[in-house]
């Protein structure tokens, strides 16, 4: 079947992330269509989008046949049978990530994608935070020359354990599976595929039933890099820190996106993901220490490759194998910090 646009568009689940950042992003795509939702009790989509159907479960909404492209954003134990459930009926699927909990189940989603002939992905939206982007355009432009190390922070002081369902004992729980994923994903799409990682994960915070800190060095033949995050960190530190041999470079603050979405900001216009010059990294060389400009964030740029990809067969920015990837790389994370050893590509298969 030839779609059109604009593609009918259905959201899993509707909680935080798919009201806060999905559905907006979904609602200014010219080529998609919010036309459903899945939600089990409540009507709250509709509310916001009038012309949504709501259905009370995934099983449902496929046997109406009530969209082409599902977006599933339930927690993470739920993401590979939805998804599978979804591809076999013939659907595109879009997973928030990670796109399962265990790297075999992202492999068979991936054979059935292809077997059906249907588009699977992640939703890898800080592949287009600013921050990110303009460490990109760094490693690209040579302005550091040979890179030896790259820093990667996502820090925040929550003391306090919450009730969502990521600070609780369930498949896929904890913030290595939350902001891990985010991070590891940009430094294999910065240095390509590691040959050996070390980590360090636990739980810091008395009672907490999930990790709640990681700390990853990811080993390259002439260079490494580390990703780390905390919810115990009250003080500054680097978002990025990007050290070459012609200099260095330093970033503090979030993109501003995610800011922009929880204050219920349109992600529309020019000026959207722009940062202003006052959240700009700096450049420090032998002599010279300046500020660079931040590229601008834009999570728009996904939802937008996505409908170009089935509509216009163009190449997915974001693609599953990069993705079963990354869960490999976290699988072995895990192990690493259990046995305290650094595992190399050969043992960890990836």
């Amino acid at each position: 079947m030839t779609l059109i646009s604009p593609i009918r568009t259905a959201i899993i689940g509707f909680g935080s992330v798919a009201e806060k950042m999905h559905a907006p992003l979904i609602d200014v795509c010219p080529d998609l269509e919010l036309t459903a939702v899945v939600e089990r009790t409540s009507r709250r989509c509709e509310q916001i989008y009038p012309e949504v159907t709501t259905y009370r479960s995934l099983e449902e909404l496929l046997e109406q046949d009530g969209a082409d492209l599902i977006v599933i954003t339930t927690p993470n134990e739920f993401h590979f049978p939805m998804a599978k459930l979804a591809l076999e009926a013939g659907k595109h699927v879009v997973v928030d990530k990670p796109v399962s909990v265990f790297s075999h189940e992202a492999e068979e989603l991936q054979a059935i994608a292809r077997d059906k002939g249907k588009i699977c992905t992640v939703f890898q939206n800080r592949r287009f935070d600013g921050d990110f982007r303009t460490i990109q355009q760094l490693l690209e432009s040579g302005t550091l020359g040979k890179i030896a190390y790259l820093e990667s922070h996502f820090d925040r002081f929550r003391p306090q354990i919450s009730d969502n369902w990521r600070e609780k004992d369930v498949p896929g729980k904890g913030i290595t599976f939350d902001l891990g994923t985010h991070l590891i994903d940009q430094i294999v799409l910065a240095f390509g595929i590691p040959d050996g990682l070390f980590a360090d994960i636990r739980k810091q915070r008395t009672g907490a039933q999930a990790d709640d800190h990681f700390d990853i060095t990811l080993f390259y033949s002439d260079k490494k890099a580390r990703v780390t995050a905390g919810v115990l960190v009250g003080a500054p530190t680097p978002k990025f820190l990007l050290l070459g041999e012609k200099g260095s470079y330093q970033k503090f603050g979030l993109d501003v996106q995610e800011a922009a979405f929880k204050a219920g900001i349109k992600p529309e216009g020019p000026d959207w993901g722009v940062e202003t010059e006052d959240r700009w990294g700096m450049l420090y060389f032998e002599n010279e220490t300046k500020p660079l400009p931040t590229v601008n964030g834009d999570y728009r740029i996904f939802y937008q490759n996505i409908a170009d990809a089935i509509l216009r067969q163009k190449p997915l920015m974001v693609e599953l194998n990069q993705a079963i990837v990354v869960l490999k790389l976290i699988e072995a994370a895990f192990l690493s910090a259990r046995e305290g050893r650094i595992l190399t590509r050969e043992e960890g298969s990836w």
